[in-house]
């Protein structure tokens, strides 16, 4: 029978990661709210929420957590071509709520998001506090790609990214690590893994050696990335390793 944290609506504690279920893996608790407040106690624990618009707020922090070092991004040939061709203006915090609703919107391949219309408030008013940022690729003037999600100190949370184009995602990690990388951020929690961001030079780590780094960089204050820290010269910034 699964064990499962029922959270108070109004002051939600979370039990230590340790607690969450091996199936389905990481599953914490239910309930709660996504108030701010909420949120950053549960990223600095590094829980995060995900669940459909029918379900109650779940809760989760799995056992593997995909991770990629700011200094471990891996890029293909062609995808470096296209950075280097910089055919794409890079932004920062320019049109937060677009990347956040770009990323909610049904994909073609499943015709279904798991980023409710209260979790996009929620990270609105994250983002108005200074706590979530995104990166946007723009192609005269159009949002065409970028990724949305929580500083902890020196992670950052990634929470999801969107295509307009080919490789716009790609893009906008690229260069959100490079940013990153140059304020001293240690790494990219991408939570859960998938072949996209393996390819990437994401790998999986045990959730007690996760929790330990995340321990000594949550408290740090790297500053966000000022706007001329994007599209500059990536590789000598990331010493990112070509595929």
């Amino acid at each position: 029978m699964m064990n499962l944290t029922l959270l108070d609506s109004e002051q939600p504690q979370f039990p230590h990661p340790r607690h969450a279920v091996k199936e389905p893996d990481g599953l914490l608790a239910v309930g709660g709210n996504l108030s701010p407040s909420t949120l950053i106690n549960a990223y600095r624990q590094g829980i995060f929420p995900w669940y459909q618009d029918d379900d109650p707020i779940l809760w989760w922090s799995p056992s593997q957590r995909c991770l990629i070092p700011m200094a471990g991004l891996h890029l293909s040939k062609s995808l470096v071509r296209t950075l280097r061709r910089q055919e794409y203006t890079i932004t920062s915090d320019k049109d937060f709520a677009g990347v956040v609703q770009a990323c909610a919107a049904p994909r073609d391949n499943d015709g279904g998001t798991w980023i409710t219309a209260e979790m996009v408030e929620a990270y609105c008013q994250l983002h108005s506090m200074g706590q979530a940022h995104s990166v946007e690729v723009w192609d005269q003037g159009q949002l065409v790609g970028g990724i949305y999600g929580v500083a902890v100190g020196e992670v950052f949370c990634g929470e999801s990214m969107f295509s307009r184009v080919t490789n716009g995602s790609k893009i906008a990690m690229a260069h959100l690590c490079q940013g990153l990388c140059q304020r001293g951020f240690k790494l990219l929690d991408c939570q859960l893994e998938n072949p996209h961001l393996i390819s990437m030079g994401a790998s999986l780590v045990p959730r007690d050696q996760f929790l330990a780094t995340l321990g000594l960089c949550r408290d740090k204050q790297p500053g966000w990335p000022a706007q001329n820290d994007w599209g500059n010269d990536w590789s000598s910034a990331l010493g990112a390793q070509e595929d």
